[in-house]
């Protein structure tokens, strides 16, 4: 299956970087590693989802919004109804 548009490339590459940070701070607790480094490392993680989602939601608003603003009929309606839904990630 192919990305549906440019940046869904730079968004798996985030996530899978994320899911290693996952993996690694679960392993870190059951090492026992203190909570200052599983703290920064969560952090890393939740950073990293939160830049793939606001990348992700930033490429629906340019490409699919601004293709539904140029159209006309159910199809611009179904987007802006798919922009309202997805906004509330925000």
């Amino acid at each position: 299956m192919e990305p549906i548009h440019q940046s869904h490339t730079d968004i798996i590459k985030r996530l899978r970087r994320a899911e290693g940070h996952l993996r690694s701070v679960i392993g870190m607790i059951e090492e026992g590693r203190p909570c200052l480094d599983l703290a920064q490392q969560l952090h890393a993680v939740e950073k990293a989802v939160g830049e793939a989602k606001k990348t992700l939601i930033h490429d629906h608003v340019d490409h699919c919004l601004d293709d539904a603003a140029n159209g006309q009929g159910k199809v611009s309606r179904s987007v802006i109804n798919e922009f309202k839904a997805i906004s509330k990630y925000l």
